[in-house]
């Protein structure tokens, strides 16, 4: 055939979109032909390829308009049909003498050819849709990176002086009205520390680096419980809090890790439990796992809260006044997924359980 050509074809236009013409037709890529005049506008029609050996002896177009305008007596035309089922266009060729073509050997070939075409058309959409989404990707981890210094460096800082400033005051005023109001702005400083901290970890996990630990060998949790207790305590002096250990076992874990996620969760104990109950913390280690749970009475979480507690942003109950951001469980379960354990909850009978589970391959005979 003389003329061959990959033509995209709407219901509107003919454009030529790669062509090999040994017989000087005269198209380049990027033509045009008024759809109107092309038996390719039928085939958009039909979806059906058209077949002529010889035009002159063909029952339905030796009186068609098209072979008697461009002046040819053999024509093959196929659909491509792109992936989504709907028409790309057609691949056709013409030549001004008859030709054999009407055999499933030619057919079958243009019609690979098409299948071949299509599948290429489909590969370059998919590049084109990966590389925008890896250009939104990186702007997005962009953002995120100018989040993490933002939180970091310019809340941080002034956070910082506003708590040195606190403690001064408490340390030199004499008032017990002015120590207190200064107690009271190192406590507010200290959540809002502890919330910068989540917002970091969150951003840093959603850059696909996930949480960060180092194990300390023979972590000292008894210590690390004392510490943590004694935190939360100074901030909610009204509540108690009740410690119960039997560490059987020494185990390897990320102290500070740990502390925060033990903060996280008697910090949510405190904010939901009933006040007037106890939160208890009960942590033990045996050769077969190390637990630690913390436990507070109050109101069930209802089952569909409870499928998505874990998950960044969610929230149960909101009571008037909260300024939290549904981050602290889902940060515990981020670090506990980082030491290979599981966090879990249970909630039923007015009590409320969160454990940290480590199974018994990171746990140290004593």
């Amino acid at each position: 055939m003389g003329f061959a050509a990959v033509a995209r074809v709407t219901d509107q236009q003919w454009i030529l979109c790669s062509v090999r013409d040994d017989i000087d037709f005269g198209l380049e890529a990027g033509d045009q032909l008024e759809l109107k005049t092309t038996i390719c506008d039928e085939i958009r029609q039909t979806g059906k390829e058209v077949v002529i050996d010889h035009v002159a002896q063909h029952p339905d177009f030796r009186h068609h308009h098209t072979p008697a305008m461009y002046g040819f007596q053999s024509y093959i035309s196929v659909p491509i049909i792109l992936r989504d089922g709907s028409l790309f266009g057609t691949l056709c060729a013409i030549d001004p003498n008859p030709a054999k073509l009407d055999n499933p050997a030619t057919v079958g070939m243009f019609k690979l050819y098409c299948e071949l075409i299509s599948l290429h058309l489909h590969n370059l959409d998919t590049l084109e849709g990966t590389q925008k989404q890896l250009k939104e990707e990186l702007a997005v981890a962009e953002l995120r990176e100018q989040f993490i210094a933002i939180l970091g460096h310019d809340l941080r800082n002034p956070l910082g002086a506003v708590n040195s400033s606190a403690q001064m005051i408490a340390l030199k005023s004499s008032d017990d009205k002015v120590k207190q109001l200064a107690n009271v702005i190192k406590n507010s400083a200290k959540r809002m520390d502890g919330l910068i901290e989540n917002m970091l970890d969150f951003a840093r996990g959603r850059l696909g680096g996930g949480i960060n630990i180092a194990p300390t060998k023979d972590a000292n949790m008894e210590r690390l419980i004392t510490q943590v207790v004694a935190e939360l305590q100074a901030i909610s002096p009204e509540n108690q809090i009740e410690v119960s250990t039997d560490l059987q076992e020494t185990v390897d874990l990320d102290e500070s890790r740990i502390a925060q996620l033990l903060s996280n969760l008697l910090g949510n104990a405190l904010h939901h439990g009933d006040p007037s109950q106890p939160v208890r913390i009960v942590a033990k280690s045996n050769t077969e796992s190390f637990t630690l749970t913390v436990s507070n009475f109050g109101p069930e979480i209802p089952v569909a809260i409870r499928e998505r507690l874990f998950q960044p942003f969610a929230r149960g109950a909101v009571k008037p006044g909260d300024q939290g951001l549904g981050l602290g469980l889902y940060i515990a379960s981020e670090i506990a997924k980082a030491h290979g354990a599981q966090l879990q909850v249970d909630s039923e009978h007015h009590q409320t359980h969160f454990t940290f589970l480590l199974p018994k391959r990171t746990i140290n005979p004593a």
